[in-house]
């Protein structure tokens, strides 16, 4: 039995791209069997929406005991989820969220319960909001930081429309929330702003802001007399756009008289209302309802644990951000045996910098806010005064990374590949031009699966070859990392991206010597004749695989810049044919280079380039199932090799 993507209501001209398997076991909910979109949600009493977040945050915990996913973000704003779509006509009303992993409760209230179980699968439900799924999801919200700035946008073009921002899970810390905010202040809107502040992002929040939030309050005598000042002024005409934020400061002034705490967001004339209990739906739709209407900017601060309803999650919310699968009646964690795994990667890094900071007393650990996804948290342990959580804000990271580095130290600033595209200006006129000794570490680079194209690590090599002052390298396996970091940390280095992939390497035995790589100087892992493939970093092991057999050379470059040029010397005299493998667009990286370089120095081999695409973005699924369909797993290497008839050995 299967459903069409169509039940999602996607607007007007869009194409159905995938059938998808239908969900067989609904549970048997009171309310929530009977929700197939928002609308009837709004039939009900708003005694009944209790229950009702009761059967959704069940629904959610059930289903991803089964299909992991990112749980306890979800779970924290599910009282907000039913109050939002229960007050606001949506999709005519725009809901904005950012950072998507909270809208697991949205996606099910809007047409997609019954396909929620193919969330985050090759084919299925994408995972994070999109709009090219549903006409409920306004705006792309894979990355932080974004909401209040696009739904400003959106309350400008339908002055009609209502238009909320739901920013929270630590996003306010990032600069571009605060960019918007300021706009929000001086340009004509209704724009209202949610603030869930539950104190995390991924790990706890850091910082003046977290501090400040957890503190702020409102006065109930000033909150009392300003409404009453409001509706009087309103009904007598007098409180006209320059006039309302007259009495805005006026407000301000009277309740810096009556409270002890100053407030930032009205100190930017918008109105703040709370903070207010984010788990009492009732009190929530009530205050959604008076908000609805009211002119001008406004930000409303709700208070909410992130994993509410599930006490796992709410003892451990880091823990189960993303779980993985788990007994959702016991909260047991399914248990993989890693003993004779290889590491992952994110582990290799954290242990080894440890190692060298004891080496090094120069060396210090800088991450926007993700200390235990890059474990970054194993410095933080063992050296807490050596590594910095600077919060969702990676341009900061970086440029206060450059600041270290100006005064003689050496930071090991940790960026998954993607958030690092926030950072791209940060890189070269705070670091690159001033040739300053920042060791760049590129988490999560290259597919990373499930997470999709918000998530992929694709731009990186492409992106930053052209600037000048930078090494780029990748490393294929553990013992490359380990030594690339080793190399990165030596006297007067400069710049040092080092970019390697989400998950576990290839060798059981990772540790090795720490000694220096040459700079600029890749290696020959395998001779042959006629054809050769040049590789970097971790994809590399798909080309080992692929050529088994094959009188086909191998060369792991290790570094894009400088690239070896003796090896493209050698290559480009004595083969007819050249491919290169990357994970990563294929246009501007390796491959590129490649050619650049074939072209300058009148080498004519006919060259192949295997990488991600840009003409499209690759979506999500497993890394083996987009690897596949990307053409650079070992069976798409070989193919390739293989079309053009060269002879087995």
């Amino acid at each position: 039995m299967h459903t069409q993507i169509t039940d999602v209501r996607l607007p007007e001209g869009q194409q159905v791209l995938f059938v998808y398997a239908k969900k067989q076991d609904l549970m048997n909910y009171q309310y929530l069997n009977n929700i197939k979109f928002p609308s009837d949600l709004r039939l009900l009493p708003v005694d009944a929406l209790p229950k009702v977040c009761e059967e959704l945050r069940d629904d959610i915990v059930k289903e991803l005991s089964v299909n992991p996913g990112h749980l306890a973000s979800s779970l924290g704003v599910t009282e907000l989820t039913v109050a939002l779509h229960y007050v606001y006509n949506t999709p005519e009303d725009r809901i904005v969220w950012d950072v998507g992993h909270q809208a697991y409760g949205h996606k099910i209230l809007t047409g997609r319960r019954e396909l929620f179980s193919t969330n985050r699968k090759l084919g299925g439900l994408h995972p994070f909001p999109t709009p090219d799924e549903s006409e409920y999801d306004t705006f792309t919200c894979g990355h932080a930081s974004n909401s209040i700035s696009a739904a400003l946008g959106m309350a400008v073009a339908q002055k009609q429309k209502k238009v909320v921002a739901v920013i929270g899970d630590g996003s306010m810390s990032g600069g571009l929330a605060f960019e918007g905010l300021n706009n929000a202040a001086s340009s004509p809107n209704d724009l209202l702003i949610i603030l869930n502040d539950n104190n995390m992002s991924i790990d706890r929040s850091v910082g003046g802001m977290k501090k400040y939030l957890l503190s702020l309050n409102t006065n109930e005598s000033y909150n009392r007399w300003r409404d009453r000042a409001a509706r009087w002024l309103r009904s007598h005409g007098m409180l006209s756009e320059n006039r309302r934020r007259k009495t805005i400061r006026l407000s301000n002034a009277v309740k810096s008289a009556l409270s002890p705490q100053a407030n930032i967001f009205e100190g930017m004339d918008i109105r703040y209302f709370g903070p207010v209990d984010g788990h009492n739906v009732a009190e929530l739709v009530r205050v959604l309802r008076q908000l609805k209407d009211m002119k001008g900017p406004k930000l409303l601060h709700i208070h909410t644990i992130k994993g509410k309803g599930y006490e796992p999650a709410e003892k451990a919310a880091t823990i189960w951000h993303a779980p993985g699968k788990f007994d959702p009646e016991t909260g047991e964690r399914q248990k993989v045996d890693t003993s004779n795994m290889p590491p992952k990667y994110q582990d290799v890094f954290g242990e080894t910098l440890v190692e060298l900071a004891r080496q090094n007393p120069r060396i210090m650990g800088v991450t926007p806010a993700m200390p235990t996804g890059c474990s970054m948290n194993k410095l933080m342990a063992a050296m807490p005064e050596r590594a910095f959580d600077v919060g969702i804000a990676e341009g900061h990271a970086v440029t206060f990374s450059g600041g270290m580095a100006k005064e003689g130290l050496i930071p090991f600033c940790n960026i998954y590949s993607a958030f690092a595209q926030r950072a791209y200006d940060n890189i070269i006129h705070d670091v690159a031009i001033g040739r300053l000794n920042v060791v760049f570490c590129f988490d999560r680079a290259g597919i990373v699966g499930e997470d999709g194209a918000t998530h992929h690590g694709a731009f990186d090599l492409a992106a930053l070859r052209p600037v000048p002052n930078l090494t780029i390298c990748a490393p294929m396996n553990e013992h490359e990392l380990r030594r690339m970091m080793f190399t990165a940390q030596q006297q007067d280095m400069g710049p040092f991206v080092i970019r390697y992939p989400r998950g576990r390497g290839v060798l059981t035995d990772w540790r090795c010597a720490l000694e220096p790589l040459p700079i600029g100087k890749g290696r020959c892992l395998k001779e042959g004749t006629e054809v050769a493939v040049l590789s970097i970093g971790h994809i590399g092991n798909n080309v080992t695989k692929a050529i088994e057999g094959l009188s086909v050379a191998h060369y792991d470059m290790r570094f894009l810049k400088p690239i070896d040029t003796e090896i493209l010397d050698y290559v480009g005299s004595n083969f007819k044919r050249v491919i290169t493998v990357e994970d990563g667009v294929r246009d501007g990286g390796l491959g590129s280079a490649v050619v650049e370089y074939f072209a300058d120095h009148g080498y004519t081999p006919r060259v192949t380039r295997l990488g991600m695409p840009t003409t499209e973005f690759v979506e999500h699924g497993t890394v083996a199932e987009l690897q596949h369909i990307v053409g650079i797993d070992a069976e798409g290497i070989r193919k390739c090799i293989m079309n053009h008839e060269y002879e087995l050995t």
